[in-house]
């Protein structure tokens, strides 16, 4: 079996002929009257009509035979086999040009008639062949692509190329996007963009990525949320439902849920609360299942879900009692620390917030859902609005196969309750807790304007990756990857 370095040489060699022949094997142009996709949808029509049509696509196989050769272009839409025969209609030359410099992984466009052969297949006799793209390297075998998982994200591109099933992915995954979008514009939400660069990162509880704004000579951060702050101002200028998608940025650890950059989808709807929003999730998630799956019946993660069910209410306090047989609300923390130890539970951190987050992570494992978590402490929800027990606030969680997919809020609108929140978490920040959230005075001053009573959300594509039950690096197109040695 030659070497790649060998099959390499043979096909500079090969390109240094097709220069020599005067042909360019990089062409900056093609025709292509038609696709492969359509070439196989019209064919009667195509064949009975007898016309001479330009086609174009990478050669996937390749099948010589005497004075026959066989092959299967590519472009993207479907694959389609070609026919060449030395002799009539193919111009001079071109069989013996085809033998000597063209491989599998070449583009190229042909020009041909269509015709059933002997065994059914429908095939393009072809009286034309160019070369549009000379390939130096061979594709991945054919039956098996591309093995190592980090030469597959590494090499997307031959991953994408062979293996359909992969190919599919993204296609549903822009699908689910696209849903996601028609559903708000349906309900009368307004698109809007909000900073990606912010001085102060706001709406969610993350180490963020640092930078130097060199016009400005400042640090800036990049942003943790898809613009929390930013569309709440929005809500008191007078909009009244908005909504963003858009990528966000945690310079944080990775797991099959988790990733430094993803895509998020955050809405804000005033005059509404997280019972509001809570409804609306549940119509959002199974539009979703409907029109990108065909289906609301899921198995992920070992667990099966139907989201067409009726979604359960889950007290945060309450599951973590029934699980673990602490009740958080008058625990210390030395109480905490001694019960994950018990569990075998590892965690970050040693303030309350963060051992009472681990001890929920310990509990979440074991519920499929569909289910909605509420009634969270106020410490871990330092932007929502305290229920009347005081003590808890008015968060809500999707909870799918053991694990969050979303968080809500009745957002917290009075700018005492959250300046006093805020210094909080600062208190939090001095004492080294890299995730807690930074003040923002400019917010407050907003509030102190006034902000409607504003239900908001936000969900990203862990819910895509649950759904198709693959972990999140897997629906990445191109996940970040360490540099070669």
């Amino acid at each position: 079996m030659a070497s790649l370095e060998e099959i390499r040489s043979a096909r500079l060699a090969k390109l240094k002929f097709l220069s020599e022949q005067g042909i360019d094997p990089y062409p900056s142009s093609a025709r292509r009257d038609i696709t492969c996709g359509e070439s196989i949808t019209r064919f009667s029509e195509l064949a009975e009509g007898g016309q001479s049509l330009y086609m174009a696509g990478r050669i996937m196989s390749l099948r010589a035979q005497g004075k026959i050769i066989f092959f299967d272009i590519d472009d993207g839409t479907g694959r389609f086999q070609a026919f060449l025969k030395k002799g009539e209609p193919l111009k001079a030359k071109s069989f013996e040009l085809f033998e000597k410099a063209f491989d599998i992984g070449d583009f190229v466009e042909v020009k041909g008639t269509f015709f059933l052969t002997k065994k059914e297949e429908k095939t393009v006799l072809v009286e034309e062949v160019r070369m549009l793209a000379k390939s130096l390297r061979p594709l991945p075998e054919k039956w098996h692509g591309l093995q190592d998982v980090e030469e597959r994200f590494r090499k997307r591109y031959l991953d994408i190329l062979s293996n359909s099933q992969v190919k599919e992915l993204f296609i549903k995954r822009a699908r689910f996007w696209d849903v996601t979008r028609e559903f708000f514009k349906k309900e009368g939400f307004l698109e809007v963009e909000t900073p990606t660069l912010e001085i102060t990162t706001g709406g969610a509880e993350a180490r963020p990525f640092k930078t130097h704004h060199h016009d400005f000579d400042m640090g800036v951060y990049l942003r943790i949320s898809v613009g929390e702050l930013w569309q709440k101002r929005l809500m008191a200028s007078g909009f009244n439902k908005t909504f963003e998608i858009g990528r966000v940025y945690r310079n944080e650890g990775s797991s099959p849920e988790h990733l430094q950059e993803f895509t998020n989808l955050e809405f804000y709807w005033s005059y509404a609360d997280y019972h509001d929003g809570m409804e609306l999730v549940k119509r959002l998630y199974r539009t979703i299942a409907s029109e990108v799956f065909g289906t609301t019946k899921f198995r992920t993660r070992g667990h099966s879900f139907d989201l067409g069910d009726e979604w359960r209410k889950i007290d945060y306090v309450e599951e973590i009692k029934s699980q673990t047989r602490l009740d958080i609300t008058n625990a210390t923390e030395g109480n905490m620390k001694e019960k994950l130890e018990e569990l075998g539970v590892s965690y970050e951190g040693s303030n309350k917030e963060r051992l009472i987050d681990s001890l929920w992570k310990y509990s979440r494992k074991n519920i499929a859902g569909p289910a909605f978590l509420i009634n969270h402490p106020v410490i871990v929800g330092p932007l929502a609005k305290l229920n009347p027990d005081g003590k808890t606030v008015q968060i809500f969680q999707p909870i799918l196969a053991g694990s969050e997919v979303g968080k809500g809020y009745s957002e917290l609108n009075d700018p005492i309750d959250q300046e006093a929140r805020f210094k909080i978490q600062q208190k939090l920040i001095e004492s080294g807790d890299e995730e807690a959230m930074m003040a923002d005075s400019e917010f407050v001053e907003m509030l102190e304007y006034g902000m409607p009573p504003t239900c908001g959300f936000g969900f990203g594509e862990r819910l895509f990756a649950f759904l198709v039950d693959k972990p999140l690096r897997e629906t990445h197109l191109f996940p970040l990857m360490r540099p070669k040695d």
